[in-house]
């Protein structure tokens, strides 16, 4: 599913409401079957965020490898049932490591990110990435907890047309291996490859018609509901932190 429209539309709230990490003020939502209002938390165990701003940054100075094994660790200790920790944590350490080798190779594979191209491999900082690849590691170390739900922000931020149709193939392939996956992005594409069913939602709201309120005032200065956007998102990521 591809939620689109223009910045400040309310994408982004609507992809963490929808993934259990805000909660909702009015109406009424199902994922997986789970009542969003009553099952918030249920629904955040079934789905993963990558690639939202405020909420999972990657860390510039540390490498690839370095974040895919806090990603391991965080999800041995806190993204599974405490019986199947207890069972983890009995496994040898050799026995733990290849579970951890096993996950994250899984993870790459399905994100389409090939280590071995990396001008470091997996010792690549964040920071010496492409747009593309740090886009590809994102949904990497979403993966690694095998979510059901895969929520994708900005997903075709900055990225020319020939990137986008890449990363709308590696989104339909995720898709493909019975990921649902929903993506936020300016626009969404006529069809999937590989003829993935692909819904559009749009969240556009009329702009033409502006109030004295949200006219700029003398010296740049902006009043009325430009403020109370920008409260609202912010108010929006300290919850989702908080969550």
């Amino acid at each position: 599913m591809a939620l689109t429209g223009a910045s400040g539309t309310g994408r982004t709230c609507l992809l963490l409401a929808l993934t259990g990490r805000m909660r909702l003020t009015e109406g009424e939502a199902r994922v997986g079957g789970l009542r969003l209002r009553k099952k918030a938390s249920a629904v955040r165990r079934t789905a993963a965020l990558a690639h939202v701003p405020g909420v999972d940054d990657l860390e510039p100075s540390l490498t690839v490898g370095e974040h895919l094994r806090e990603r391991v660790l965080l999800q041995r200790r806190y993204g599974i049932a405490p019986l199947a920790a207890l069972k983890a944590a009995l496994r040898s350490p050799r026995q733990r490591r290849a579970d951890a080798r096993r996950l994250h190779d899984e993870a790459l594979a399905a994100a389409g990110l090939d280590l071995a191209a990396l001008p470091k491999g997996s010792r690549t900082a964040v920071r010496d990435l492409e747009r593309l690849e740090r886009l590809r590691l994102c949904v990497a170390l979403a993966l690694i907890g095998r979510p059901r739900l895969l929520a994708v922000d900005d997903a075709d931020l900055k990225l020319s047309a020939p990137l986008r149709e890449e990363m709308w193939a590696l989104l339909a392939s995720v898709a493909a291996g019975g990921v649902t996956v929903l993506a936020v992005c300016g626009e969404a594409p006529g069809e999937l490859p590989g003829g993935v069913p692909l819904a559009v939602v749009g969240t556009g709201r009329a702009t033409a018609a502006r109030t004295a309120e949200d006219t700029p005032a003398p010296g740049g200065a902006t009043t009325g509901t430009t403020d109370e956007n920008e409260k609202e998102t912010a108010d929006a990521l300290a919850e989702t932190g908080r969550a």
